[in-house]
């Protein structure tokens, strides 16, 4: 079975729970924004990793010349 580390054991009763918080904490017009600053944030953590893999890339064909 597939879990994830950090969420240990949830199961929907949880997920539903802390669904309802979130909400209740964030409210519905702020929960858009804050996915999409999360995006955001993974995409340009994404573009960083692929950038520096081609950087990594480029200076091993350069050493191997």
């Amino acid at each position: 079975m597939n879990t994830l580390l950090f969420l240990g054991n949830l199961g929907t009763g949880e997920i539903i729970i802390i669904a309802i918080v979130v909400l209740l904490l964030f409210g519905g017009k702020k929960i858009p924004e804050l996915m999409k600053g999360i995006g955001k944030g993974v995409r340009n953590f994404k573009d960083g990793v692929n950038g520096l893999e081609d950087d990594i890339k480029g200076n091993t064909e350069i050493d191997n010349k």
